[in-house]
């Protein structure tokens, strides 16, 4: 998974000069009266950092008294592709902004194994070593193996400890291992294994193990395919990457589809919609 660490590979970066004053004044004058200024909201939303958009929006609150307008794929995303620093300041942040526990909130409205999966990823406590034992990933790999494919019934339990805490590094050799002794890719067998929001959340975890850009390619071309698109899924996973890695997930997206994520956009969206997406974006890839 990503490292805070590491050099942002985010298209966008803190605004220069910031004043979160002048922009809510500028985003209220934007909106007031008859008519919307879209491409004046677009040209300041789509600017500033993650950080500088939260204190506009406090700011916009103080002055105007108005604030700036939880399912479980949002859930899942979140908890499944998170580093443990990002998910210990995610909880911190939820519980000064609500006054309550999240892993409470999680517990008080799941149930069963996709409960214990959100809990055992919510401990924030996965090894973050960067080297593997050749003996641990061949026992690990037999012990999914007795657990799914040769199991009548599978046990759910296995899947979830090893791979809700253990490294990401070994973890890829697991996968590795487990498709040497079983024939199948770990998605393979997850998929015929489980199923409803649990299957979701292994294969999602799953996913960012292997490459959290390539989850968010994935994710992202999902909900643009077919007919429809999934709105809700597309706004989120391009503001919460674009300070993050959205480069390193267009760099995917284009070698995974043979197209741009921006050419994607502009095609399956329309309006002040698709231009903010694509300022966002940040540009074309060939």
């Amino acid at each position: 998974m990503a490292s805070l660490g590491k050099a942002s590979r985010g298209v966008i970066k803190d605004y220069p000069n910031f004043d979160a004053d002048h922009d809510a004044e500028l985003l209220r004058k934007a909106m007031k009266g008859l008519g919307t200024d879209e491409s004046a909201i677009i040209s300041i939303l789509t600017t500033r950092s993650s950080n500088q958009r939260l204190k506009i929006s406090l700011q916009y609150k103080t002055l105007f008294g108005r604030g700036a307008g939880t399912d479980e794929k949002c859930l899942i995303e979140i908890l499944a592709s998170r580093t443990n620093q990002e998910l210990k300041a995610i909880i911190q942040a939820y519980k000064e902004e609500y006054g309550k526990d999240l892993e409470e909130s999680i517990v008080s409205d799941t149930s069963g194994h996709f409960q214990r999966i959100l809990v055992i990823l919510l401990q924030a406590n996965r090894d973050e070593s960067t080297t593997y034992d050749e003996g641990a990933v061949k026992i690990d790999a037999q012990e999914l193996f007795q657990a799914g494919e040769l199991k009548c019934g599978t046990d759910e339990s296995m899947f979830l400890s090893i791979i809700g805490s253990k490294s990401v590094h070994h973890l890829r050799q697991v996968f590795k291992e487990y498709m040497k002794i079983s024939g199948y890719q770990i998605e393979e067998s997850i998929a015929s294994e489980t199923s409803g929001n649990l299957r979701s959340t292994l294969l999602a975890v799953v996913k960012c193990i292997r490459s959290v850009p390539g989850y968010f390619a994935e994710t992202l071309h999902n909900a643009m395919k077919g007919s429809g698109t999934d709105d809700d899924t597309l706004i989120r996973v391009m503001i919460s990457r674009s300070e993050v890695d959205l480069l390193d997930i267009r760099k995917v997206f284009y070698e995974n589809y043979g197209r741009s994520l921006h050419s994607m956009i502009k095609s399956d969206t329309s309006g002040d919609y698709r231009n903010a997406l694509l300022s966002i974006c940040g540009g074309e890839d060939n």
